[in-house]
């Protein structure tokens, strides 16, 4: 069952150094609070996974956090490469990661497998690709029914997820609404997992098809309004695209993106915290 605390608690007790970690979210709720705050703890030889690593992985990467990357996609949306990531790659920089790359439908696929307890997914996928070349985890297997070869992946099964959401209840249950991407699926797939929320309330309050994960499903619950900034939340604040532009000039330089880091991340304090939030509201 769920257990409201701390998010400097729940890091500390379900996030340990050489852990596979999914920060999941799709366009928003994205659970940035999250990993700054493993950032902030000093959790090292994580191997990240999502189906979108944007600017907050780049920020995990930068600070040398990370091992391995299981993606699809890698970018600052709407504004270009992840430059962080492209020096660790290209550089070594402040480590060399390892890189595994599939499609957006092979992490999805991935994903529901790894919350159905099956070993790999399999789908229609990889026609006419030539990434199966680069990465040893992209097989084929034929159907015993059909004949038809299909594409297969290994499962997905995180040590913990980490999400954002609205709302949750004081029973644990979480409401996720607007764009539901994969954070369903990669909470249901972990075997601990974090949820920061915008806030707790009596009663969800919502309809019978909305996107509820109940509360035995989920081990930490944190209130951490504005916990997606940069991206936004639904119903609550915009996504500050500002934040993404900067962030461009800014992980271009490894010690102007240092010195980012130092202010914004490792001596942030809550009352710069605050301060931001209450940015957010006047902005929505």
């Amino acid at each position: 069952m769920a257990h409201f605390m701390t998010l400097p608690e729940a890091v500390a007790q379900n996030l340990k150094a050489g852990d596979t970690v999914a920060f999941e979210g799709f366009t928003h709720l994205i659970p940035h609070a999250s990993a700054h705050e493993a950032i902030r703890q000093g959790i090292k030889d994580l191997t990240l996974v999502r189906m979108t690593p944007d600017v907050v992985y780049d920020q995990l990467i930068g600070m040398g956090a990370v091992r391995k990357l299981i993606f699809s996609y890698a970018g600052n949306p709407g504004v270009g490469l992840l430059r962080r990531l492209r020096d660790s790659v290209e550089n070594g920089w402040p480590n060399r990661i390892e890189i595994e790359e599939h499609s957006h439908a092979a992490m999805a696929n991935a994903y529901e497998a790894g919350a159905a307890g099956l070993p790999f997914a399999t789908f229609r996928g990889y026609k006419g690709a030539e990434l199966a070349r680069v990465n040893p985890n992209i097989k084929s297997v034929t159907c015993p029914f059909t004949g038809e070869e299909l594409a297969a992946v290994p499962a997905i099964r995180p040590d913990v997820t980490f999400i954002h959401a609205q709302k949750a209840d004081r029973k644990g249950n979480v409401l996720i609404e607007g764009i539901v991407g994969v954070q369903k699926e990669a909470v249901l797939a972990a075997k601990r997992s974090v949820v920061t929320v915008e806030e707790i309330v009596d009663d969800l309050d919502t309809h019978p098809n909305a996107c509820v994960l109940p509360g035995w499903t989920v081990t930490a619950i944190s209130l951490v309004p504005g916990g997606a900034h940069p991206s936004y939340a639904h119903g609550y604040y915009p996504r500050d695209n500002a934040s993404y532009i900067a962030w461009d000039k800014i992980a271009a330089d490894r010690d102007r993106f240092l010195a980012w880091m130092k202010d914004n991340v490792l001596d942030a304090t809550p009352e710069d915290f605050a301060d931001r939030i209450k940015h957010l509201r006047s902005a929505a």
